[in-house]
């Protein structure tokens, strides 16, 4: 995001990037070897990732097995033919949750900090598997209100844990540990079909044989690494950022002493503690200038924040442009159906000729495999190559998978026995869905959300793109049983010509924002200025605090070219994958 801009912003931004380069190397996987503590940090704190990924996948298995199936009656009826609501109810009362928890989740890690949400969020987590684990006894309805109580950990962990590391990193490794997230996400999901491809076999594979713990092991074995994550978070140093936005500077040092391995007065981490303070006292300010009744920090006047911030974005037509493409993105991200597969797999290759059930599981598990490797190069070369050409590529390609499978189906629905080679051109085609999903869709969509925003206005734009993000999850899982029995190959077609319109509003609608500052977003959405106001308000703030003349003493840069701020652009815009958990 390095390219456009006045040449005060870029002087100062480069500067700042100039010195910390000096001190500490360039970014790469040098960096990571010199920061090797922050990313034990971030790769355990990760852990929270590979859970939500883990519960994500791990349920469309679950539903496939025929133990399941008997114990919630018509919430999962053994019959194919049977009323569908009820299951998609089954599985999307778990993404009715995460949208709960993800709307508190930013008023949890802002009042009581970040380490003790993921606490609460671990807490409420293990609370929801236990309810389902009991649901032996206890009926469905524990199953219901066991994954509703579960998404709602879910959703808190999934916003909360990169929000996290993005905050403990320093910012040459920045990006690399917050797409470890996607990476984790993936991760849970891939382990997730495997371990349900193995358990399926305890007690047999028959309704007469299969024991209830079939099911029961998938679901328990989420407590393990929630039990870890919680007791380790205990140990976990507080966020930096935190601790200075609510005035406890001397701590903060500490905690940037301990995580970069130097000492307290060193400049590396003078340096960065005063960019944070920057960013501190700019939230702070640009909040007392636009909702003054609220700029006194209560837990009463956080709660109330996200709420007004949120309504204020459609109050102008530029913001309200911006709205647009953050919650239709995010929109035609759920319909294109990835959660359609990642929820009933194992359903949908029944559908295509599967019949037997170990062999629809480990079709199932081919699908983690290939999200997993496809998502790595998009973490490579999605800043070189940019996000419109790989989101309109992703989409026409997931867009013609599912119209080959819309013609497959249509002509081999009732010879699926006489016709094997259709059925598996079919799965070869939602895994070659998938594919062009992971290197697409999956985290530039987040990308997009991340970077269209304001500075002052960012955490809240991201926070309306997630809650569009969760129920249009949420109706997606609700709705794909009772398509794929009533509509069957229609379900793909729909699929197919909303991921196709999806990439005509990429290409015809979004900008590219690749390498756009924040004055050309301005430019882009109509509201020129806005960012200016924002540099503006920043260089005062780095005059104030020193940030200015620390950067002019060892740079030698003009105090013309150095006093603008427009350094909490750049490391915000790398945060952009801070919410890209969800797929």
């Amino acid at each position: 995001m390095g390219g456009g801009g006045d040449t005060g912003t870029a002087a100062f931004y480069n500067a700042a990037l100039t010195r910390r380069e000096a001190l500490m190397g360039k970014s790469g996987p040098a960096a990571l070897v010199k920061n090797f503590r922050v990313f034990c940090i971030a790769l355990f704190a990760c852990i929270g990732g590979v859970l939500y990924g883990y519960n994500q996948g791990m349920f469309s298995g679950v539903l496939a097995m025929p133990a399941f199936q008997e114990h919630m009656g018509d919430y999962d009826p053994l019959d194919p033919q049977a009323d569908q609501s009820k299951k998609g109810w089954l599985t999307a009362i778990l993404e009715l949750g995460a949208w709960v928890g993800t709307l508190l989740s930013g008023f949890i890690a802002e009042v009581l900090s970040r380490k003790y949400g993921v606490l609460v969020a671990c807490v409420v987590f293990i609370v929801g598997v236990v309810i389902q684990a009991v649901s032996v006894t206890a009926g469905a309805n524990a199953i219901l209100a066991g994954r509703f109580i579960t998404g709602m950990g879910v959703g808190s962990l999934a916003m909360i844990v990169p929000i996290y590391n993005s905050e403990v990193a320093p910012p040459e490794v920045r990006g690399a540990l917050v797409a470890l997230q996607q990476l984790a996400i993936c991760f849970g999901i891939m382990i997730s079909f495997w371990i349900d491809y193995g358990t399926n076999y305890i007690g047999g594979t028959t309704l007469e044989t299969q024991s209830n713990a079939a099911w029961l092991v998938p679901i328990c074995l989420q407590l393990a690494p929630a039990i870890i994550l919680f007791v380790g978070m205990i140990f976990m140093p507080f966020s930096p950022r935190w601790l200075v936005h609510h005035g406890r500077e001397d701590e903060a040092r500490k905690v940037l002493s301990s995580l970069r391995g130097l000492s307290a007065n060193h400049e590396l981490v003078e340096l960065e503690f005063l960019e944070i303070k920057a960013q501190s006292l700019f939230e702070k300010r640009s909040i007392a200038e636009m909702f003054p009744h609220l700029r006194e920090p209560t837990a009463w006047n956080t709660f109330k924040l996200q709420w007004v911030a949120i309504a204020k974005l459609f109050q102008t037509r530029a913001m309200f442009k911006r709205v647009i493409v953050a919650t239709v993105v995010m929109f035609f991200q759920q319909w294109t159906g990835i959660n359609a597969v990642l929820y009933y797999a194992p359903t949908i290759f029944k559908q295509l000729g599967l019949d037997d059930n170990v062999t629809s599981l480990l079709a199932t598990g081919v699908v983690g495999v290939v999200m997993f490797l496809a998502t790595i190069p998009a973490v490579l070369w999605v800043d070189r190559v940019g996000r419109k050409p790989v989101l309109v590529i992703g989409a026409i390609g997931m867009a013609t998978c599912h119209i080959i499978i819309a013609i497959i189906v249509a002509k081999n629905i009732d010879q699926w026995s006489t016709q094997p080679a259709a059925g598996w051109a079919a799965v070869c085609m939602v895994w070659l869905f998938v594919v062009h999903f992971g290197y697409s869709w999956g985290p530039c969509a987040w990308i997009i959300v991340a970077e269209i925003w304001p500075l002052s206005t960012r955490p809240y734009g991201v926070a309306l793109g997630a809650s569009s993000n969760w129920m249009n999850n949420f109706i997606v899982g609700q709705v794909t049983p009772d398509m794929l029995k009533s509509i069957t190959y229609g379900t793909y077609l729909l699929f197919g010509l909303l991921t196709y319109m999806g990439a005509a509003f990429i290409y015809f609608v979004v900008p590219e924002t690749k390498r756009l500052t924040l004055e050309e977003m301005d430019v882009i959405f109509g509201s020129e200025g806005t960012a200016q106001a924002d540099f503006e308000r920043m260089e005062e703030i780095n005059s104030e605090i020193g940030l200015t003349q620390i950067l002019r003493d060892n740079t030698g840069a003009s105090g013309s070219h150095v006093g603008a701020g427009p350094l909490p652009e750049k490391r915000q815009v790398s945060e952009k994958g801070e919410h890209g958990e969800d797929i």
